[in-house]
């Protein structure tokens, strides 16, 4: 009798075993999934950091001339991901996301008064804090640079916000 026990405590132990390592499995493979975003989400943004400075140039997708929806398109292109090419029609992929939820990684879109269309404009955003939110962009005037849109010019222009990368 006392063997039958102690093989029954065994395998009890032995099967408690193996949860527990499929558990810790689960968690770290979810970890790692979770590293990959963030990681995608800091190469997209360093891709694009890449192109500050180059000048503006409509069509453009390359450091002798960017607009902005070619900094974006080149930037997640740079990391697998393909948008489309404009910004009106990027605008439509990715989910809806709360500009006061906005996080690294996510672009933002907008309505500039002086150029067609609902959507004409968009940037990605490098970073977060207290009551700002920093974003990557290509001005026409400034070429590819960052801007906050807490400055009143981009408050105003604003529509919404979409996250590509989750």
């Amino acid at each position: 009798m006392k063997k039958v026990v102690f093989f029954v405590v065994i395998l009890m132990l032995i099967s408690a075993y193996r949860f527990a390592n499929k558990n810790k499995r689960a968690r770290n493979a979810m970890e790692i999934e979770r590293v990959g975003e963030v990681s995608k989400i800091t190469e997209v943004i360093d891709i694009a950091n890449s192109y500050r400075g180059t000048p503006y140039k409509f069509g453009g997708t390359t450091k002798n001339g960017m607009d902005c929806s070619g900094l974006v398109f080149t930037s997640f292109k740079g990391i697998d991901i393909t948008l489309p090419r404009s910004s009106r029609a990027m605008s439509a992929a990715g989910e809806k996301v709360d500009v006061s939820k906005v996080k690294r990684g996510d672009l933002l879109f907008f309505n500039i008064d002086r150029l067609d269309g609902p959507i004409n404009h968009v940037g990605l955003v490098i970073s977060t804090g207290s009551n700002t939110v920093q974003f990557i962009h290509s001005s026409t005037s400034k070429g590819v640079v960052i801007a906050s849109l807490e400055e009143s010019y981009w408050k105003k222009a604003f529509v919404f916000a979409k996250r590509i990368i989750n």
